[in-house]
């Protein structure tokens, strides 16, 4: 019974000193994601449309998507050069910043017909199948449940002319069956997910 005791208080101990890490890691977090603020809004709620929510995203992605940027995987001509300011702490600490903040509501107002076509392109091409449903998301695959609708946009047409191919090439091989439609559709049906 000793033993068993111990084996708890051991246990929770390493809890309560893995919490203490991540709160000193989301405060670092905060302070070097003061940089991006400007673009992603203080809370990684972006400040405008062409720009992505960072906000309850995995950090598992973010993290990718930052170290993708540093390597030249992924190119953007803020996002490189920033990135390369960042050690590998710095860019987990601002992932798990921009992970634990609350996501709020887009203003963007979906056309309730595309939503319904939408949601059959998406039904039809299995997206859910690796951004689950709701499109949560899941480790490196992106939350992009109320994403913002020129983000999306832009992302897709980047897979889609394959000037964005840092992801396997699943999402590249999914944007090739897409249309322009297909693709507005889409990105209705993706905000509409509060």
């Amino acid at each position: 019974m000793k033993t068993l005791t111990r084996l708890f208080a051991v246990i929770a101990g390493l809890v309560f000193l893995n919490a203490t890490a991540l709160a000193q890691d989301i405060e670092a977090g905060k302070e070097k994601a003061q940089i991006c603020a400007s673009c992603h809004g203080v809370d990684g709620n972006a400040v405008l449309p062409i720009y992505p929510n960072l906000a309850g995203q995995s950090w598992r992605y973010l993290y990718i998507q930052l170290k993708d940027f540093k390597e030249g995987r992924r190119n953007n001509n803020t996002m490189s050069p920033l990135s390369q300011m960042l050690s590998r702490e710095d860019m987990i600490n601002i992932a798990n910043y921009f992970a634990a903040q609350p996501v709020k509501a887009n203003p963007f107002v979906p056309d309730p017909a595309k939503i319904t076509l939408g949601k059959a392109k998406a039904d039809e091409t299995l997206c859910a199948m690796c951004h689950l449903g709701e499109f949560k998301g899941q480790n490196e695959i992106p939350r992009v449940a109320g994403q913002q609708y020129d983000y999306v946009m832009e992302q897709l047409r980047n897979f889609k002319s394959r000037m964005r191919n840092n992801d396997a090439g699943n999402m590249t091989s999914v944007a090739q069956t897409l249309s322009e439609a297909d693709m507005e559709n889409l990105a209705h049906y993706i905000v509409s997910l509060r």
